[in-house]
């Protein structure tokens, strides 16, 4: 490199080096570096004025119609309550609700069809004028050449009217059971209508609490603000809160009303809402074993007995196409005056059907198809039945298992902090903020613990009731869809 750029390089070095070190050495002086501080600038609008003066905290937003007159209310003590009970209710169902009539006029019809099908034949009376007016050798306009009357009636074979009775008699127990299935749905409604009218109570009862509650954190929210302790936007949420909290209340109380009008016309009856007399948790100790509870529906299922029953009304009716074939036999005995040989005459014919082509082979086939459906029918009903109890059995068991734990733990804890809060607040310890949470949490577990035993008694009731629910539905027929009927004269 030559002398005379290295010597313009080394002069330039020391200028910016001359430049450099006094800024350092006088940063280490004086500390770290602070950039400048930015003016703000001057907001000149005059439409948001929050921040620079004091605004009015904002009006409570309007309770919906109807709140008002039910907070007034008084809560339902649910112990020595005067009302309807369970088992009036029950007695009212058994006298009014319309589809116990249907289901024992089902029986009343299948009788009647077991009589009419096991009377014998009426006999069929005639008249007989032979050539009536016809002349002879001696007369003219003649009586004619016979007149007299005959008598004809149906000699049945094979027992057949007797078959036909007991068919249909048979057919008269399955009525039987499917009366005792219906009483079960309307007794299971009743019961699971009544434990959810009842627990709807209580749900309204608590919602009315978490409203006061709501109302009492809106206040508090207010104060804080006017204290300056609390924003516009907290304002804002707690008017949300409040009235999020009347809704519910309203809906609660919608829910009751709605239950109570199921119950009443479970019963038959058209009820105003009224308090009902009765204790939802008790009986939380007793469990009901699985297999036990198959076993019992095997055994005892009215739906099952009722399949059974139709089962043996169907060999019934096999036994009884089976001798149709076996002809009856016909008396016809005529009696009356020949005026042709001026003296009483008679006759007797006698005749039958003979089965050469047509000996019920089509309806034999037929009753023999309804028989191997209905076998499998018994077997269907009872894995039905299995099924829907695992399901049952699952809500069952899981609400229970909610139920003694809300009681034995998660209530009482939760009732315990709910009272050390507020004595800390009385103490001066706690914030008024904090306390409302924890009893709004504390109301919010009873409305659940509530639930689960309304989806308790539910289960509970369907699965002692043999899974039977539907106690406005019409009364079934003890003949299923396509079943053989195939005249109109029962047989």
């Amino acid at each position: 490199m030559p002398i005379s750029v290295f010597c313009k390089k080394s002069f330039l070095l020391s200028i910016l080096c001359g430049m450099v070190l006094p800024q350092l050495s006088s940063a280490q002086v004086s500390g770290p570096y602070v950039p400048p501080a930015i003016e703000p600038k001057q907001s000149h609008s005059d439409d948001d004025p929050v921040g620079r003066r004091f605004v009015p905290p904002l009006s409570l937003p309007p309770s919906p119609a109807g709140v008002e007159s039910l907070m007034k209310q008084q809560t339902q003590k649910e112990e020595g309550a005067s009302g309807l009970t369970l088992e009036s209710l029950l007695s009212m169902a058994m006298e009014s609700n319309p589809t116990l009539v249907q289901a024992q006029q089902q029986v009343q019809g299948t009788l009647g069809k077991a009589i009419e099908a096991g009377l014998y034949p009426n006999p069929t009376f005639y008249y007989i004028a032979e050539q009536i007016f016809v002349d002879s050798s001696t007369d003219t306009d003649t009586p004619g050449e016979f007149q007299g009357g005959a008598i004809q009636q149906e000699f049945v074979t094979a027992n057949k009217r007797e078959i036909s009775r007991r068919k249909y008699q048979q057919r008269a127990k399955t009525a039987e059971w499917l009366a005792v299935a219906q009483q079960w749905r309307v007794c299971n409604d009743i019961r699971i209508h009544f434990w959810n009218t009842l627990g709807h109570r209580q749900i309204v009862d608590i919602r009315r609490e978490l409203l006061k509650a709501a109302e009492d954190k809106s206040l508090t929210t207010r104060e804080r603000y006017n204290l300056g302790q609390a924003t516009r936007a907290e304002l804002h949420l707690s008017n949300v809160a409040l009235q999020r909290a009347r809704l519910s209340f309203l809906n609660a109380e919608n829910m009751y009303q709605s239950q109570f009008t199921i119950l009443s016309s479970l019963a038959g009856l058209e009820l105003d809402p009224q308090p009902l007399k009765g204790n939802i948790s008790e009986g939380t100790e007793t469990l009901i074993d699985f297999h036990t509870a198959v076993e019992k529906l095997y055994s005892d299922s009215p739906e099952v007995l009722a399949a059974t029953a139709k089962w043996q009304a169907d060999c019934i009716t096999l036994e009884r196409e089976r001798v149709e074939p076996v002809p009856n036999i016909f008396v016809k005995a005529a009696t009356g005056y020949n005026h042709e040989s001026r003296e009483p005459v008679a006759s007797v014919q006698v005749f039958m059907e003979v089965p050469i082509f047509d000996r019920n082979q089509g309806t034999i086939l037929q009753a023999e198809a309804d028989l191997a459906r209905q076998n499998a029918e018994i077997r269907r009903t009872k894995l039905r039945l299995r099924q829907e109890l695992a399901v049952r059995y699952q809500k069952y068991l899981t609400a229970l298992q909610h139920v003694i734990e809300f009681e034995s733990v998660i209530l009482p804890e939760a009732k315990a902090a709910y009272s050390n809060q507020l004595d800390a607040y009385k103490e001066d310890r706690q914030n008024w903020d904090d306390v409302l949470k924890t009893q709004q949490e504390y109301y919010s577990l009873r409305e659940q613990y509530v639930q689960n035993l309304i989806m308790w008694r539910t289960n509970e009731t369907l699965i002692n009731g043999f899974l039977l629910h539907g106690g406005l539905n019409a009364a079934p027929s003890p003949t299923p869809p396509g079943h053989i009927d195939s005249v109109a004269q029962p047989r």
